[in-house]
């Protein structure tokens, strides 16, 4: 699992640590694993031209004391002050390493670390340090912890703040590093273990033995009743795709069996491309919404009288008014969010987590927000973001694709937060493997379910 601490929760544990370290050591710590970083990426280290953008506090410390490390692995090693109250031990370093100070940028580095702004300060940039940044713009670019100027404990992002190529930060993952808009400015993100005794922490992103051992396997003994039947109310004589394609995402072999409810017509349809799929009967979880038209207010009622976990998606959510069963998971995009929430679209994509937890305290069950970086959000304060998937997976109809994988997860027994994220780190990992780095269609990304479970580690 990776984890996501607040700013909070890393001072707490630097400071527990630092009590029985002798002083300075862990920004030492800090400062080799930086400068190693920027090393991998130069590739060589003697004559390659290094600028420090340096601010005050511990974040700059940190970008001198590795400028110190590089300097004497033969980078010619510049600090641009951007403050007038610089570490004083880093910058004795640098000068004692052979760096120097400069008051504007030099010719063309070959890289720029950003030491300007810690995971203490305040969202933005200042003018001056703007005006720096824009100096060296197209320079590949280091931030040390998080990019200057980004939020780090919400992932949003100011009018002014930096954008990345390779972000190095210590101890342990921060929201920002995560959570869309931030992440995005962040780049790369490389991980320096500092021995941190770290809580738990809400935010999380599942790895693929996470996945693995999520994953609902059949026993020796299994059927298919045990091993979990989904029912399927998509798709109308309007929008039959949506139908097939919610059937493609649940028939993918994660259950035992399928259900589909829906105009005989659309049936015809579905049985004809899924020969193994039935008709109406008990299931131990609904899928409900796409392509459902004017029927998808009385398909999601009927699912809900069930009283069994329900994926309401698309059509169904303008249905959606009241407090629903924890076990339920909400599958909006930012702009059904937004309707659902009455906010902008563009307030939504600004701070994707704020809007994704208000929903939960809205409607108190699961909500899965679609984006780049999908998030999944659960009445105990639990997110977990997804990682995987690519650009290409912007498609019409994965959405349907989704929605239909994780509630052949939920029938198959697991709880709606696990089938909710371990089903969207699937459809992102069956993109991945449909599209090659290529154009895919949402039928093709529910092909590749079953090699994203068989490339998964064995546990």
């Amino acid at each position: 699992m990776r984890h996501a601490h607040t700013v909070e929760q890393v001072r707490r544990a630097e400071s527990a640590l630092m009590a029985r370290l002798p002083e300075g050591t862990l920004m030492q710590r800090a400062a080799h694993g930086l400068a190693h970083a920027v090393l991998d990426l130069l590739g060589s280290s003697y004559g390659r031209r290094v600028l420090l953008l340096v601010g005050s506090g511990d974040n700059g410390g940190d970008a001198l004391y590795a400028g110190a490390v590089l300097a004497r692995r033969g980078c010619a090693v510049e600090a641009w002050l951007l403050s007038e109250h610089a570490h004083t031990g880093g910058l004795a370093a640098l000068h004692a390493a052979g760096g120097r100070v400069v008051t504007d940028a030099p010719a063309r580095p070959d890289v720029v670390v950003d030491g300007v702004v810690g995971i203490g300060g305040r969202p933005g940039l200042r003018p001056d340090a703007a005006a720096a940044f824009a100096r060296v713009a197209g320079v590949p670019l280091v931030a040390v912890d998080t990019p200057s100027g980004v939020d780090v404990d919400t992932g949003e992002l100011p009018d002014a703040h930096v954008v990345a190529d390779l972000t190095v930060t210590f101890g342990t993952h921060k929201i920002a590093h995560l959570v869309d808009p931030a992440a995005a400015a962040c780049g790369a993100v490389h991980l320096v273990d500092l021995g941190l005794e770290l809580p738990h922490a809400h935010v999380e992103a599942l790895q693929p033995a996470d996945v693995a051992h999520l994953l609902p396997r059949p026993t020796s003994d299994a059927q298919k009743y045990t091993r979990g039947v989904v029912g399927v109310r998509a798709g109308s004589t309007q929008y039959p795709g949506a139908a097939l394609l919610s059937v493609a995402g649940a028939a993918s072999g994660l259950a035992g069996m399928v259900r589909y409810v829906g105009e005989p017509a659309v049936a015809d349809r579905v049985r004809t491309a899924h020969p193994e799929v039935v008709g109406a009967g008990r299931v131990q979880a609904w899928v409900v919404g796409s392509g459902g038209g004017e029927h998808a207010g009385a398909e999601l009622r009927a699912a809900l009288a069930d009283g069994v976990p329900t994926v309401v998606d698309a059509d169904a959510l303008h249905h959606v008014d009241h407090t629903l069963p924890q076990h339920t998971v909400l599958t909006p995009h930012a702009g059904e969010l937004a309707r659902m929430l009455g906010v902008e679209r563009a307030e939504v994509e600004a701070a994707p987590l704020a809007h994704a937890r208000h929903a939960v305290a809205s409607y108190g069950c699961v909500v899965l927000l679609k984006g780049r970086r999908t998030l999944v959000a659960a009445p105990d304060g639990r997110v977990r973001v997804t990682e995987t998937g690519v650009p290409w997976l912007a498609t019409a109809g994965a959405g349907d694709v989704l929605g239909g994988l994780i509630g052949a997860l939920l029938a198959a027994g697991l709880p709606s937060y696990d089938a909710a994220s371990v089903g969207s780190w699937l459809h992102g990992a069956a993109a991945a493997l449909a599209s090659r780095g290529g154009p895919v269609v949402a039928g093709e990304v529910a092909h590749a379910i079953p090699d994203a479970v068989r490339n998964l580690p064995r546990v």
